[in-house]
C-alpha cells in the first residue's frame, strides 16, 4: 500500500506587508502573483509596513493565501490594541493600525472599487467623514450563550476541568466556538453590565446553554440595544424551549438588577438557527420598543421606535452625519417627489420629507414598512407613503405612473447592492439625481457601472461608520447627463 505524501507546507521568509486588500486581509505583491494575509486566532496581527515569515494555507490560480507566522520588524502604522480580546474576538480587527491610516485605507478601497469595478470617472471626492466616538459607538450587539467555549493553548493542554458554557462572540471562521468577553469597547453602559449577569445567572443556576453542534440547551442569544438620544435600553433573550418558571425567573432577575431596561422581550425559537427574522417576540416589561430621537433641522426632533426586528443604524451619531449628506446632495426645494428605495423603518424617508413634495419609501420588508408608517405617525409626518414588496416587482412603470414619476431617488440597499432590473428600472424613471448611499462599495460600483449609461458621478462621500474595522459606507450623488 502506497504512503500518502504529506506536504511541507510552503513558507516565505522576510516579506514586506504591502497595503490591505478587500475584507480588511493585508497584501503582499510578489513576482508570482499576490498573496492575501488574513489574521486570526493563532496567527498575529499584520499591517501594512511589518516584515514577516509567512506560512501558505491555500494556492489558487491566480493569488495565494498565507498566513504570518512571526512578525520581525514592527510597522510606524502600528497602534496598541486596546482590547484584551484583540487577534481572537472577530471584531475591531484594525485596532493595531493607527485611526489616521485606517481611514486612508478605506478611503482609498472606495477609490479603487469605484474606478476598477465601476470604470466610472471621479470628478470629485470628498476626504472620508471620520468618526468622533470611536469606541462604544454601537447601540446594538447580539451576543451567543452556547455550549462551545473557545479555549486557549494553555486552557486545552491542561488536566483542569473546563465548563464549555458561555456568552460572548463566535471566533472567526468557526461556527461551534464562541469566546467570552470580560470587556468589550463596542457598545456603552449598561452594556457589559448586562451581559455578565446572564453570565452569572447562568452559571449560578445551573442553565444548559445551547450546543450549536447537537441543537441541544436552552438559552441561545443576548441582544442589547441602548438608545443614547432617550436613555433606553432593550433586552430580548431567545431560549430554545418553551419553559414558563425557568424564563421569568430569569427576566425578573434582569429587570430587578437593570431598573433601567425599558424594554424586556423573549424569542422561543425551535429551529436549529439563531435567526429571528420569522420568529414571535413576545414582549414581557416595558414596551415592545425603544425610541431614538434624531435632529432633522427642522426644530422638531424626529423620533423613531425601534422594535426588536427593527432595522435602525447601528452608529447613530454617524448615520445623522450620513443622512445629512444624502438630504445635501437630494436639493430639495420643497417640490420635490421624492422615492426612497430600500427605505427600511422609514428613517432617510422621514429625515427629508419636511424639505420634500411628498416622499414614497420602498422596502422589502413588510413588518419594517409597518415600523415606517408607526414612525411617520408619531412625528406627525403625512406626505410620507410606504409601500412592501420585492423591489423589482414593485417598482414598475405602473407603481410610478400610480404614485408619481420620482424627480430624486435616494436608494440604500443591503450589501448584496440593487438588483440590475430595479437599475434597468431607474434609467427608465430618469429622475433628475440619484443619491446612492452603500455599506459596500464593490456592489455599489457595479451598479455605477449600470448607471453610468445615463448619469455621471459627481461627488463621493465615504463615511466611516465602524472605526477599527474594514467596512466604510460610501455616499454618491448621481446626476442627469445633458
Amino acid at each position: 500500500m502506497r504512503r500518502r505524501s504529506h506536504k511541507e507546507p510552503q513558507r516565505l521568509e522576510r516579506v514586506r506587508i504591502d497595503t490591505v486588500a478587500a475584507e480588511g486581509k493585508c497584501l503582499v505583491r510578489t513576482p508570482e502573483g499576490v498573496i492575501f494575509v488574513e489574521s486570526g486566532p493563532g496567527n498575529p496581527a499584520v499591517a501594512p509596513g511589518d516584515i514577516v515569515d509567512l506560512r501558505i494555507v491555500n494556492q489558487k490560480k491566480q493569488y495565494r493565501e498565507a498566513v504570518a507566522e512571526r512578525i520581525l520588524e514592527y510597522s510606524p502604522l502600528r497602534a496598541e490594541p486596546f482590547c484584551e480580546h484583540f487577534g481572537t474576538c472577530g471584531g475591531c480587527k484594525w485596532q493595531h493600525i493607527r485611526y489616521d491610516e485606517q481611514l486612508g485605507f478605506k478611503h482609498q478601497q472606495v477609490v479603487d472599487h469605484l474606478t476598477r469595478i465601476g470604470k466610472v470617472a471621479l470628478h470629485q471626492i470628498r476626504p472620508i467623514m471620520p468618526a468622533e466616538t470611536r469606541q462604544y459607538y454601537r447601540n446594538k450587539l447580539e451576543f451567543t450563550i452556547a455550549e462551545g467555549r473557545w479555549m486557549t493553548s494553555a486552557e486545552v493542554h491542561s488536566d483542569e476541568r473546563i465548563d464549555q458554557r458561555v456568552v460572548g462572540f463566535h471566533v472567526p471562521r468557526r461556527f461551534d466556538k464562541v469566546l467570552p468577553i470580560r470587556h468589550c469597547y463596542l457598545q456603552p453602559d449598561p452594556s457589559n453590565a448586562i451581559r455578565l449577569a446572564v453570565s452569572d445567572y447562568l452559571f449560578a443556576h445551573n442553565l444548559a446553554a445551547y450546543n450549536l453542534k447537537t441543537h441541544v440547551g436552552y438559552l441561545r442569544t443576548l441582544i442589547i440595544r441602548t438608545a443614547e438620544s432617550t436613555g433606553q435600553t432593550m433586552v430580548t433573550m431567545q431560549v430554545a424551549q418553551n419553559n414558563p418558571d425557568r424564563l421569568a425567573h430569569l427576566l425578573d432577575y434582569l429587570l430587578e438588577q437593570f431598573p433601567q431596561i425599558t424594554s424586556l422581550n423573549y424569542i422561543i425559537n425551535t429551529k436549529k438557527n439563531d435567526t429571528y427574522g420569522d420568529q414571535d417576540v413576545v414582549n414581557y416589561a416595558g414596551t415592545p420598543y425603544i425610541e431614538e430621537q434624531m435632529d432633522d433641522g427642522s426644530g422638531q426632533p424626529l423620533t423613531f421606535r425601534v422594535a426588536p426586528k427593527s432595522f435602525y443604524q447601528t452608529n447613530a451619531a454617524q448615520a445623522f452625519n450620513l443622512y445629512k449628506v444624502a438630504r445635501e446632495w437630494a436639493g430639495l426645494t420643497g417640490q420635490e417627489l421624492v422615492y426612497d428605495l430600500y427605505t427600511g423603518t422609514g428613517t432617510i424617508a422621514l429625515f427629508v420629507a419636511r424639505q420634500a413634495r411628498k416622499v414614497v419609501g420602498v422596502e422589502y420588508v413588510e413588518d419594517a414598512v409597518k415600523d415606517a408608517r408607526i414612525n411617520a405617525e408619531v412625528n406627525g409626518i403625512s406626505n410620507a407613503s410606504f409601500h412592501a414588496g420585492d423591489m423589482k416587482e414593485l417598482l414598475t412603470d405602473a407603481f410610478m405612473d400610480e404614485h408619481g414619476h420620482p424627480d430624486v431617488v435616494i436608494t440604500d440597499p443591503p450589501r448584496a447592492g440593487m438588483d440590475e432590473a430595479v437599475t434597468r428600472q431607474l434609467l427608465k424613471a430618469a429622475p433628475q439625481r440619484i443619491v446612492y448611499v452603500s455599506c459596500n462599495t464593490a456592489t455599489q460600483a457595479r451598479d455605477l457601472g449600470i448607471l453610468d449609461e445615463a448619469y455621471q458621478v459627481s461627488n463621493v462621500q465615504p463615511v466611516d461608520m465602524f472605526p477599527h474595522t474594514h467596512h466604510v459606507e460610501n455616499v454618491v450623488l448621481l446626476t442627469k447627463r445633458s
